[in-house]
């Protein structure tokens, strides 16, 4: 099990975040630059919500509206479910599950420090598999 610090550690430094007074349009330019699936709305350092793929089709694209005249506020989900790096891996996956999301910012002391996909935690529980696997496979008993 690893802590949210630790997985951080291996990811690239940075968040990758958004106005809420930007167009749509250019969270989807953004979304594709960066090749990624949520973009944090933040105004200055303070985070307001969360923009991911998934809002973009449900209150975008299917009630009609243009991603070229509407606001990131308007479609972004207000509610963002959040950890800390102290939170395990096991403790994001239960609250992803638990919540149907995708994506877990980080705060520490009210500030972002970094975003957890669903990805990361798979990623991180293959290779936590693999260790097992691998120590399993180079066992010998003492016994012997």
């Amino acid at each position: 099990m690893k802590t949210v610090a630790q997985m951080l550690q291996g990811k690239p430094s940075g968040v990758v975040s958004i106005s809420p007074y930007a167009k749509v349009i250019d969270a989807l330019r953004l979304l594709a630059e960066k090749r990624i699936g949520s973009l944090l709305v933040m105004e200055g350092t303070h985070l307001l919500g969360i923009l991911s793929e998934r809002d973009y089709a449900r209150k975008l694209i299917l009630m009609g509206r243009s991603s070229a005249t509407t606001l990131v506020s308007e479609v972004m989900t207000k509610e963002v479910f959040f950890v800390t790096p102290a939170h395990t891996d096991v403790e994001c996956m239960v609250i992803m599950n638990k919540k149907g999301i995708r994506h877990l910012p980080v705060i520490d002391n009210d500030q972002v420090v970094g975003i957890l996909s669903i990805r990361d935690l798979l990623n991180e529980l293959i290779s936590e598999q693999q260790n097992v696997i691998d120590r399993l496979t180079n066992y010998t008993d003492p016994k012997e």
